[in-house]
C-alpha cells in the first residue's frame, strides 16, 4: 500500500483537476473556519501555508498516506503540493483527514519550495478544534494542524511524511 501511494504521487495535471482541487480546498477551509476562526488568521501570520483538503491513509503493519494540496504565499495562490507518508509498526485501519501546514517565515517557505521539508518521527500536529490556533507554536518554522474527516485508525508506528512543492 505504501509503495503504491508513494509511486502514484503526482500533482494535479489538467486545468480541470487544478480547478477541482482549488474549489475543494476553499470549501474545506471554510469548514475549518467554522471550527476555529483563528486558524485562518494564524495561517495568514506566516509567510505561507499549504492546505490539503483530503489525505487518505491506510495500513496494516505497513501503512501509507497521500493527498494533494494548494499552496499560498503571502496570501496568493503560488502552487500545489503532493503529500506522501509511509509508516511501519502497529497500525490497522483507514481514514481520511485534512491538513494545514503553516510556514512561519521566508526561510521555512524556501525549504518548503525546495522540497527540503520532511516530517519524521519527532514531528507533531495539533488537532484542528476550537481554540487550537491560540496555543499553536511553530517548531523549526512550521506548524501543522490536522482535522479527521472519516474512518478510524489505531496506530503506534514510526514513519515519515514528505511534501513536494509544484509551482503554479
Amino acid at each position: 500500500l505504501a509503495a503504491l501511494i508513494v509511486g502514484c504521487s503526482t500533482g494535479p495535471v489538467s486545468r480541470e483537476e487544478r480547478d477541482t482541487l482549488l474549489k475543494q480546498a476553499q470549501a474545506s477551509r471554510q469548514e475549518w473556519n467554522k471550527v476555529d476562526p483563528q486558524l485562518e488568521a494564524f495561517a495568514k501570520k506566516g509567510d505561507g501555508f499549504a492546505f490539503f483538503p483530503e489525505i487518505t491513509k491506510g495500513g496494516f503493519v505497513v501503512g501509507g498516506a497521500g493527498g494533494k494540496g494548494v499552496v499560498y504565499g503571502k496570501g496568493q495562490h503560488t502552487g500545489y503540493a503532493d503529500l506522501t507518508q509511509i509508516s511501519a509498526g502497529f497500525q490497522a485501519g483507514a481514514q481520511t483527514y485534512s491538513q494545514l501546514v503553516v510556514l512561519e517565515d521566508q526561510a521555512a517557505m524556501n525549504r518548503f519550495k525546495q522540497n527540503e521539508l520532511n516530517f519524521g518521527a519527532n514531528a507533531s500536529a495539533v488537532l484542528a478544534e476550537k481554540g487550537a490556533a491560540l496555543d499553536a507554536r511553530f517548531v523549526e518554522g512550521v506548524a501543522v494542524f490536522v482535522k479527521p474527516t472519516n474512518g478510524a485508525m489505531a496506530e503506534a508506528s514510526i514513519g515519515g511524511q514528505q511534501i513536494t512543492y509544484l509551482p503554479k
